[in-house]
């Protein structure tokens, strides 16, 4: 298994770079950053300074949407990246919550998700692209190579993810809902003559390393919120008696609004609804050996990374023990001699 850390852009940018740069020194594989241009810092331009500053880590958004950049723009950002620190890169990409929503707009169609998916992924590896009636394509990108992974929830976006990503991000960690959801997946990529052993399963969800449990629960509740406003979105559409988990839709029943101005904090003041049990369902808390034990389940079911949120109040201690104990034991161990 691989491990990410998802960080927000908050200023100071440096603070997003320490942090990016000490997760690459504990092993982890990716750092991915919210994208949401109003709510913080512009996420490619801290990504170069983060890859000038680190060896081998990949980067990307946790997750940009094709509302608010040209699909063209978004695609000549990877690929510049790529041509300056070596196919370091990876695009995380959505129907867009945060970045619309507090414009007054809404998220994207389906079908505009799924042509920005192909426009951002063809030029994003160097290779031409039909784009409003013309071929498209840069210059001077040349063995550019980008993998788009797609964040969904609900049943057409979960479709979609089958037949079109390169990965699926699901922004949670409960075993039994990450289970369906990935069948959903694997069975829709099937059905479009696709290999679904082939893409990459992300879940995603806030970790954190301690003992005392209501400490982490009130650090993590947020999750529970930020989940509900796509949660509410499914509601809304396919009802309570869908194809849905109801494990995934019930606990939003006492939601009542939400701000975005404390989007993704562990001081949002709009997550009362959330209860114990869905934090500790959804996110990863306790022990080096709690998450272990949550992490092999996620394995076992298909989970190729773990990407751990890390706004709360233990980013350093999480991270360490991550390094020292949890990696290690999520890897394959090779011995000097047989």
């Amino acid at each position: 298994m691989e491990f990410g850390a998802v960080l927000q852009t908050n200023p100071p940018a440096a603070r997003t770079i320490q942090l990016a740069k000490l997760a690459e020194v504990h092993g982890f594989s990716h750092v991915w950053t919210f994208d949401s241009h109003l709510l913080w810092q512009e996420p490619y331009v801290i990504h170069s300074r983060i890859l000038a500053e680190t060896q081998r880590i990949k980067v990307g958004p946790f997750v940009t949407n094709p509302a608010t950049r040209d699909w063209t723009v978004t695609a000549s950002t990877f690929a510049t990246l790529n041509d300056m620190y070596g196919n370091r890169t990876v695009c995380g990409i959505g129907r867009g919550d945060s970045a619309v929503r507090v414009t007054n707009g809404k998220p994207t169609t389906m079908a505009e998700l799924r042509e920005a998916i192909h426009v951002i992924r063809e030029l994003g590896n160097s290779r031409p692209v039909e784009y409003h009636g013309a071929t498209l394509q840069f210059p001077w990108s040349k063995g550019s190579e980008l993998e788009v992974w797609v964040a969904a929830y609900g049943p057409l976006a979960l479709k979609l993810t089958g037949e079109v990503g390169d990965g699926f991000i699901l922004q949670l960690a409960d075993v039994d809902i990450a289970k369906w959801m990935i069948k959903t997946v694997r069975d829709a990529a099937e059905a479009a003559g696709r290999d679904p052993m082939a893409i990459k399963f992300c879940v995603a969800a806030p970790f954190y390393i301690g003992d005392d449990w209501q400490h982490m629960r009130d650090q993590c509740r947020w999750f529970g919120g930020m989940v509900g406003n796509h949660v509410a979105d499914i509601v809304s559409k396919y009802g309570t008696d869908g194809t849905v988990p109801k494990a995934l839709t019930d606990y939003i029943e006492g939601r009542k609004g939400y701000d975005y101005n404390t989007h993704g904090k562990a001081d949002n003041d709009h997550v009362d609804f959330v209860p114990d049990e869905i934090v500790d369902r959804f996110c990863l808390l306790g022990t080096a050996e709690d998450h272990i034990e949550k992490l092999k389940q996620l394995a076992e079911i298909g989970v190729d990374q773990f990407a751990g949120y890390l706004q709360h109040d233990n980013k350093e201690e999480t991270l360490r023990v991550y390094g020292e104990t949890v990696i290690p034991a999520l890897s394959e161990q090779i011995t000097a001699k047989a």
